[in-house]
């Protein structure tokens, strides 16, 4: 039964809870059919290892998860949140792909039998890491019980019938509906859990720690050292005393060649991105607007949700008092200063870019909490609901036993409780709910009340009320400052002029200028949704893998809130494998100008064997502390880190001078080490350090073997086409 208890306190999160639990394995379900059918390729979302992803069976996927969310109270997502929701469906999928495939040749597999038993014993580890079976581990024993799951399902369907309110019944069938949804998914992430639990325990064969390493380990994250360190910047020798040859270049390259590897084609682009912005004129005609709501706020005659409708504010208005919660900052900052009645306004928000009027209505001091029992009379004749309700209340007011009424009634009678954030966090507010919560959270304790309403009568008592907190009625006219359609024709015009005179890359970086307009760069992969996180930029880069060539230019195109003319070009594709070194040629110049500036600086520190030598052939000298070998040394005078000081001071002794200059990213260094100490308070533990060690490296070792898996399959990537 201690199930059904956690059960009650759930709501919402109930539905997050299962909702996330789809996340993880969600694709694995969905996508175990799409290999089998012959699919278009114009259908296709991508290929991996041979098998068609179907981009129908993809979006279907997407679509369903979408709808888990707005289950759970969530709002659509926004174009990231979409985004990331695909990306990770799709990498997920990829994953699991290589790790089945993998599996199947080492002769790994989970067995009816072996998954029967694990959910039978309740004892495997894996059950705590499913977030929707977790919630059924007992906390008493750390035992997984399917009996509870069970229990979850009936407690469920008998709320949906006979909860205290509409909105809870609804609530109620709409998690029963989601559980038995989600169930299977989270059965089929067990078994997947299960999979990869088989194939780290064999590459965990592989990985071991010693005393030795893990004492080294805590020493490199609890041993500081400070030094005296002198350093000659490379800003001191000046680049044009610097040669650097084609020879310099390519050796450099071939040094570094592994680094500029990558597994997936990518594209140079060059883009024009400008945004319109609101004209005075546009201002204007909104502050107008805005004094207008000003003018009929300041008239008591004149309802506040009117006033709110009119301008047409992108703030609802409750009729509900409530916390400065539920404010946006701007509107929180002032309410506590203005009095009952008055308006203040119109003043502007250049943080979310609005103007804004704010009439305060009303303020109280209210619970935040309130603890309520009720009896619900819906779905009957509403003369025989309103009799009822009343024959319940007297009753109750005469001693009547709240719960044996209420099991006469098919009902609990349970007590539960409502926040303000319940109906803060609603977009809009109907009457019911309006007249249930201001009844909530205005009636004194132990008072009884009978409340009619749509659907039918509610009696209502309220046991208990916590956290008295001041609340305020408050109409708010917030509006975003836009452009106007004519400035929008106006930029679009002269920006298609600008377009149109540049015709290729190159003579738009040459227009760019004259229309004072600025041309970035950018490389892209077919993972990329957007150029540069430019909302609504997707069809750019759906031309720039499906149509462009190299040299081409893009027409105009609308991004972002139609706020922004975006033109952009294919500057250079770029295949799979090795980076052209000319591509690479500036960095690599860079490089090996700083290799170059090292040798001379190496060599002015020649004989330099302390501090005061430093000094003396012009170093500049500071005192670093805090230094330890597992963080880059800080060195604030030079606003840099440097990676390779920290392990060179940590090979130096204590009281020792550097016998090498340290080549770093922004100079060359030597010091001397005035003091090292351990950390305080921090005890070395020879045994939970190895076993830290060994799952780091585990951790580490997991995340190459997979990748080495992803990249040993054939992945192409076409989602590109279609969002």
């Amino acid at each position: 039964m201690a199930a059904i208890g956690k059960i009650r306190s759930w709501g919402p999160v109930l539905i997050t809870i299962l909702a996330i639990a789809l996340l993880g394995f969600i694709a694995e379900t969905a996508f175990e059919t799409l290999g089998k059918k012959k699919q278009m390729d114009g259908l296709t979302a991508g290929v991996v290892d041979g098998e068609k992803v179907d981009i129908h069976e993809f979006n279907q996927l997407v679509e369903e998860y979408q709808q888990l969310l707005k289950l759970q109270g969530q709002a659509d997502l926004n174009e990231d949140g979409l985004n990331n929701l695909r990306d990770y469906i799709w990498n997920n999928y990829v994953r699991n792909k290589a790790i089945e495939k993998e599996a199947a040749e080492l002769g790994l597999m989970v067995t009816d039998e072996e998954f029967k038993n694990v959910l039978t014993e309740g004892t495997n580890p894996s059950l705590r890491q499913i977030p929707l079976i977790r919630e059924f581990v007992n906390p008493q024993t750390g035992l997984f019980d399917y009996t509870q799951v069970n229990t979850a399902r009936e407690y469920l369907k008998q709320a949906s019938q006979q909860a205290a309110s509409l909105e809870e019944r609804q609530q109620a069938l709409e998690q029963s509906e989601l559980i038995e949804r989600c169930w299977p998914v989270a059965e089929k992430m067990l078994r997947q859990q299960l999979l990869m639990d088989k194939y780290q325990a064999l590459l965990m064969g592989c990985v071991s720690s010693n005393p030795v390493s893990a004492q080294a380990a805590f020493n490199n994250v609890n041993e500081e050292s400070k030094v005296l360190l002198a350093a000659l910047p490379y800003a001191s020798v000046n680049d044009n005393d610097i040669e650097v040859s084609d020879a310099d270049i390519k050796a450099k390259y071939d040094e570094m060649k592994n680094v500029y590897k990558t597994y997936e084609e990518t594209r140079d682009v060059k883009y024009v991105a400008f945004q319109v912005l609101p004209s005075q004129e546009d201002r204007d005609k909104l502050m107008e607007t805005m004094r207008e709501a000003y003018v009929a706020f300041s008239k008591d005659s004149v309802p506040a949700s009117d006033v709110v409708r009119a301008a047409q504010s992108q703030v609802p208005f409750f009729g509900l008092p409530v916390t400065r919660a539920a404010m946006s900052y701007d509107i929180a900052a002032r309410v506590d200063s203005m009095s009952v009645g008055q308006v203040v306004g119109p003043f502007e928000n250049t943080g979310d870019n609005t103007f804004n009027v704010v009439k305060l209505i009303n303020k109280v001091q209210a619970p935040d909490s309130v603890e309520f029992r009720a009896i619900a009379l819906m779905g009957i004749d509403p003369a025989i609901a309103e009799k009822t309700a009343d024959s319940i209340c007297q009753a109750l007011k005469a001693g009547a036993v709240f719960d044996t009424i209420a099991k006469k009634y098919g009902q609990t009678g349970d007590k539960a409780w409502r926040t303000s954030a319940n109906y803060q966090s609603f977009q809009n507010i109907d009457m019911d709910n309006r007249l249930f919560y201001n009844t909530l959270f205005t009636l004194p304790q132990g008072e009884i009340k009978n409340l009619k309403l749509s659907q039918g009568n509610m009696v209502v008592q309220v046991t208990d009320r916590k956290a008295i907190v001041p609340k305020y009625d408050v109409a708010v006219v917030k509006r975003t400052i836009n452009f106007s359609s004519d400035t929008h024709t106006k930029a679009y015009n002269q920006f298609s002029q600008f377009v149109s005179e540049s015709q290729d890359i190159d003579g738009l970086v040459a227009k760019a200028a004259e229309y004072g307009y600025i041309v970035r760069d950018r490389q892209l992969t077919t993972a990329d949704h957007n150029i540069a996180g430019l909302h609504r930029s997707n069809e750019a880069v759906r031309w720039i893998f499906s149509k462009a060539d190299e040299g081409e230019l893009s027409e105009v195109m609308r991004c972002g809130n139609d706020d922004y003319l975006l033109v952009v070009g294919l500057e250079k594709i770029n295949p799979e494998g090795y980076a052209d070194a000319n591509s690479k040629r500036e960095e690599l110049k860079q490089l090996v100008m700083r290799d170059k500036k090292f040798a001379q600086l190496a060599e002015k520190f020649n004989g330099v064997n302390s501090i005061d030598a430093a000094r003396s052939v012009g170093a500049q000298v500071d005192t670093v502390d805090l230094i330890t070998f597992a963080v880059p040394a800080s060195i604030r005078s030079l606003g840099t880190t440097e990676p390779a000081l920290s392990g060179a001071v940590a090979a130096v002794d204590k009281g020792q001078f550097s016998k090498v200059p340290v080549k770093g990213q922004q100079a060359a260094y030597l010091f001397q080490v005035l003091d090292r100490h351990g950390r305080e308070n921090v005890q070395y533990d020879a045994k939970s350090q190895e076993d830290m060690l060994r799952q780091q490296a585990i951790r580490q070792v997991m995340s190459i073997a997979t990748q080495d898996l992803i990249r040993s399959i054939k992945v192409e990537d076409f989602r590109y086409n279609f969002f």
